[in-house]
């Protein structure tokens, strides 16, 4: 199943009583290149986001600051992840469904992406994208 190469990486921490760090290199920690980055803040409570697939873009996603669910899907099956953690990052692979809701206040959700922007590697219509999936089966 698709959903299942899906999965949380831990990064790296480095502890200090000054504060910790976590760093991220592009093709060590996560299984692409990094050519994008991007956050999400100031999400008003009870917002949704998300709700799209895409074609062919890898993503990790992290939650810098507070809490949030992500709904993943592969048009097959699909599970609910909760992130809350600086050091833990959600490895989303091309033509997996998401949705992201329950965002905490204060929270931020930064995604580093295998691409840049590109309007044509969306998938807005759930059932369009599930039709896509059981094509290529």
């Amino acid at each position: 199943m698709l959903i299942d190469k899906c999965k949380i990486i831990d990064l790296p921490v480095v502890n200090n009583p000054k504060g910790n760090l976590t760093f991220i290199e592009g093709s060590r920690h996560v299984p692409f290149d990094i050519e994008r980055v991007y956050y999400l803040y100031d999400v008003p409570g009870g917002a949704e986001r998300g709700g799209h697939a895409h074609k062919g873009l890898h993503q990790l996603i992290i939650a810098l600051s507070g809490s949030f669910d992500i709904k993943i899907d592969d048009g097959h099956s699909s599970k609910v992840i909760h992130m809350n953690r600086s050091y833990y990052g959600l490895y989303l692979c091309p033509m997996i469904w998401r949705e992201i809701s329950n965002f905490s206040s204060g929270s931020v959700l930064m995604v580093l992406a295998s691409n840049k922007y590109d309007p044509d590697d969306y998938y807005h219509d759930y059932d369009e994208f599930v039709d896509i999936v059981n094509q290529r089966q």
